[in-house]
């Protein structure tokens, strides 16, 4: 990303939902359900009102779609999202964003202390911040989640707000991961699983070091899978995966990396 690139930041206000969010919601809702249908079990864990941050597995470019949906007509709370910075730069669309309480995040090697700035303030005003820990989309070969980033971790323990693992799955049918192949099946579930609190007291308290940061991601990206294991009924693999032990880089399509490796 050019270095010269200055995202607005969305303005904090008090209501949960506000109006650009709600209206935003009431026109992608009708799309959301053309393509499929969510259904969010496990709400009753999570608490009736103020902050706290639901951490997500990332398996195609319609999760945002489907986990706005869920947190805002299933829960009943309204999501912000740290999105990639790019959506930010589409006319109209970004305007959209930003008034709807979304965060643009920057990437390329630039700090977000910004947008990190702003997603504290959601919480300090008692909102959701929606998150997917992966950073992109997993590139485990079967869709399990794989190693997580820090920046989730840190933001619950230094604003003193619940974490939650949710576990989502189904989108994969509609859009395949890191494929542009869309096949709406708007009768097809996309299930939305939360999980209990995750526990970090272990690291609350005092100052981090690098490896307890990895270290509480790592726990985070776990309660995630057992989300997910549960909603596939199936068994992960046993070790997180991790792009860079594979050679993969850290953001783009792999798929196509991995095609032009072959020629």
């Amino acid at each position: 990303m050019a270095k010269d690139v200055e995202f607005k930041m969305p303005k904090v206000v008090e209501a949960d939902r506000p109006l650009a969010m709600r209206l935003v919601a009431n026109i992608l809702g009708p799309l959301v359900r053309i393509l499929f249908r969510v259904e969010v079990t496990g709400k009753e864990k999570l608490p009736k009102d103020g902050a706290y941050i639901l951490c997500f597995n990332h398996v195609t470019h319609l999760d945002p779609l489907a986990v706005a949906y869920g947190t805002y007509f299933g829960i009943k709370r309204g999501p912000h999202f740290l999105a990639k910075g790019g959506l930010f730069k589409v006319p109209v669309l970004g305007p959209i964003l930003i008034a709807a309480g979304q965060v643009p995040v920057y990437r390329g090697g630039r700090r977000n202390v910004e947008p990190m700035e702003a997603a504290y303030k959601f919480l300090e005003a008692g909102h959701v911040i929606t998150i997917f820990p992966e950073g992109t989309l997993t590139r485990e070969p079967n869709g399990w989640p794989m190693r997580g980033k820090t920046g989730s971790v840190r933001m619950a323990i230094e604003a003193g707000v619940p974490i939650f693992a949710v576990g989502q799955w189904g989108s994969e049918v509609v859009l395949p991961t890191y494929t542009k192949n869309l096949k709406p099946k708007p009768w097809h579930k996309v299930r939305i699983h939360i999980g209990d609190e995750i526990n970090l007291d272990k690291y609350r308290g005092h100052k981090l070091s690098t490896e307890e940061l990895k270290e509480a991601t790592a726990v985070v990206m776990k309660a995630i899978t057992k989300q997910v294991e549960f909603l596939r009924d199936a068994k992960a693999p046993a070790k997180l995966y991790d792009p860079a032990e594979h050679g993969q880089s850290q953001f783009g399509n792999f798929n196509k990396e991995h095609k032009k490796d072959k020629k």
